[in-house]
Order: structure tokens, then C-alpha cells, then sequence
């Protein structure tokens, strides 16, 4: 462990002069909270998805539904009847839900008013378009049934966990895409300047075993990125007012993405010819990952293609498994997502950990 602890100090003391290494750690996710911060903290709109759950399953709640797909910013999913519709939101971590009541048809039918509740986070811009939605949906709807007369009015509950802002919805994102960065451009850098300046040779000639030496960088770069966290963290509450609380499962999540990431990282430095090799495989695998996996903006309003992609990619899962827990309070949700990042960090760990030799050329 001694050995570990002193390759960590050095290695810690060789980053921390890179000036590009610092950069990323630490300044770059900071840039991040200011600028969206304060450019996306009004809200935009963009087509959001609203999960319906028809409980009336009758031909005036399809033509309602109809109407809300007309809207064009709205694209309607189902929940089943059967589902306890708060369990539903909480356990699938949706931002938007619509529940039209099993009365729907039969009220209006008898010239009775009736209440559709829209489930959602105040905080999001995708609530607010989806609340001008339904009632434009609804001013629509009441227009064809009754002459504009109110018959269906739209009613709100909100579903968050804790009474957010916009920039709390946005740090998980930026945390996951810290996670990414980081690790897994820093370690493909110096595992690829570690082979082709045969820096593995010499050591072997030290006491200090390819296990340590892997175990030291994984340790190394999940403190640094607690205390990039911890940072943003402080950013976030002392420029914006910000109120997440990062919870224990976010803290294993983000050592779990660094694992993950640092593995990652070990593997592609450990097969290309240079470091500008290297850095041009990163960037290739980094960057699309950062937009597709749901840093910037939810998985579930991409199209349908993206959305497959972005499945298989596992900075979704660092960053999904963050907003479940830091927004949703779903910590079952986030502990399936830690324990699929666990998996996957394993598997990478293992392939350097086999193929790593004090010999390479």
C-alpha cells in the first residue's frame, strides 16, 4: 500500500504541472457551470416527451391524446392502466406524465367538467412545454366539445424530489462529463508516453508491481475528481443558489464512472503508436460520447436512433444514475446504474491489467 500511496503523490505532482491536466479537472467544469448556467437558466423548448396514462381508455381520451400530438412540441408515450402513476415517474425517473381520469369520457359526455393532471418538475423547460401544450390541447379540445366552454382543465402536481433549479438539473450532466474527460484523456495520454518512451522498462526495475501501478492511477484520479465535484459543488451554490445535495450513491457513482473511465483509458493508450495518436482516439470516442450520453440534455428527447446508441454508450449510466439520485430521489434506479458501471469497469480494468507488461515496446 505504501508503494501505491507514493506512486499516487508522484504521479499526483507530475498531473497537476500540466497545465492541460489541471485545465480539464478542475477549470473546464467550472467554465461549464457559469456559461450554461447563465445562458440556459431561463429555459428553452424544445419537443419533449409526456407519458400519458389513459386511465378512461375511451374514444374522447384518444381524441384528447390525438390533440396533444397535434400540438407538434409533444411527443405522447403510455403508461399502462394498471401502473400507480407516481411509482411509475419515480421508478422510470420521467420528467413530464399526464394522467386523464377514468371519468374522462363520461363527464364530458354529461356536460361535466373534468381534470387532467400533468405531472412534472417546475425547474425543467420541458415542464413548460409541456404545460402550454395540454392546455393548448385543451383550449382546443373544449372549443370542438363545447363551444369553449371549460370542459377539461388541465391540473399540475409536481414530481421532483426536492425543490430544484435549473442549474441543479444541469450538474449531474457536467459531473458525468468530468468523469469522462479527465480520466480517460489523461490516462490514454500516459500510458501511450509511458510505451513509446519505454518509462515501463525502467519500471521494472523498481519494487512497484503493474497492479499497484494501475490501482495508484484509478486512486488518483477519483480524488481528483471528488474534488472537482466538491468545487462545482461550491460554484454551483455560491454563484447560483443552487440546492442539490450530492448523496452517497452520487459519491460512488462518480468513483465508479472514474474507474470505468480510467480503465478505458489505459486500454486505448495502451495499443496506439503515440501520444498524438492517442490523442486523436480519445477525442474520437470522448466527444460524441459527451452530446450523446446525455450531459447537456435528456436521453428521451433524442431521436429514436440516438436513443439506441446512446444505451450502449456508459457515460449514460454514470450520468442517468446521478440525476436519479441528485434530482429523483430514485436510488434504487441509481444503484442499478452503479452496479452496471461497476461491471463494465471491471471488464476494461481486466484487459490492461492482463496485457500490461514491463516490457512493452
Amino acid at each position: 500500500m505504501k508503494r501505491i500511496l507514493a506512486d499516487v503523490r508522484a504521479f499526483g505532482v507530475q498531473f497537476m504541472r500540466s497545465r492541460v491536466g489541471a485545465f480539464f479537472a478542475i477549470a473546464f467544469p467550472i467554465i461549464l457551470i457559469l456559461l450554461f448556467g447563465a445562458i440556459f437558466s431561463g429555459g428553452g423548448s424544445t419537443k419533449v416527451p409526456i407519458y400519458v396514462q389513459d386511465l378512461s381508455d375511451s374514444p374522447m381520451s384518444y381524441n384528447f391524446t390525438a390533440a396533444l400530438n397535434a400540438t407538434t412540441v409533444l411527443e405522447v408515450r403510455t403508461i399502462p392502466k394498471g401502473e400507480e402513476i407516481l411509482t411509475y415517474i419515480r421508478d422510470h425517473s420521467l420528467n413530464t406524465a399526464l394522467r386523464i381520469p377514468a371519468d374522462f369520457q363520461t363527464k364530458i359526455l354529461a356536460n361535466q367538467s373534468v381534470n387532467v393532471t400533468l405531472y412534472g418538475d417546475p425547474t425543467q423547460s420541458s415542464y413548460g412545454i409541456a404545460y402550454a401544450a395540454v392546455n393548448g390541447a385543451a383550449t382546443q379540445f373544449n372549443f370542438e366539445i363545447a363551444r369553449a366552454r371549460p370542459i377539461v382543465l388541465p391540473e399540475t402536481q409536481t414530481i421532483a424530489a426536492r425543490n430544484l433549479k435549473f442549474i441543479d438539473l444541469f450538474l449531474p450532466g457536467v459531473i458525468g462529463l468530468t468523469v469522462l474527460t479527465s480520466p480517460l484523456f489523461g490516462m490514454t495520454n500516459v500510458c501511450a508516453e509511458y510505451r513509446t518512451r519505454k518509462f515501463f522498462k525502467f519500471l521494472a526495475t523498481t519494487r512497484l508491481s503493474k497492479g499497484e501501478w494501475l490501482a495508484s492511477k484509478v486512486i488518483w484520479y477519483s480524488f481528483l475528481m471528488l474534488v472537482s465535484t466538491a468545487i462545482m459543488f461550491a460554484v454551483e451554490r455560491l454563484v447560483f443558489g443552487g440546492v442539490a445535495v450530492i448523496t452517497p450513491i452520487a459519491i460512488l457513482l462518480i468513483i465508479a464512472g472514474t474507474f470505468q473511465f480510467t480503465s478505458l483509458g489505459m486500454i486505448l493508450g495502451m495499443y496506439v503508436r503515440d501520444t498524438e495518436t492517442a490523442a486523436a482516439v480519445a477525442n474520437a470516442i470522448g466527444f460524441p460520447m459527451m452530446f450523446l450520453a446525455g450531459s447537456f440534455f435528456p436521453v428521451d428527447t433524442m431521436p429514436p436512433a440516438l436513443q439506441v446508441v446512446a444505451r450502449v454508450l456508459p457515460l449514460t449510466y454514470v450520468n442517468e444514475g446521478l440525476r436519479a439520485t441528485m434530482v429523483f430521489g430514485n436510488d434504487a434506479t441509481a444503484l442499478l446504474y452503479l452496479g452496471i458501471t461497476m461491471v463494465i469497469g471491471v471488464v476494461l480494468f481486466i484487459i490492461p491489467a492482463k496485457a500490461l507488461s514491463w516490457k512493452s515496446k
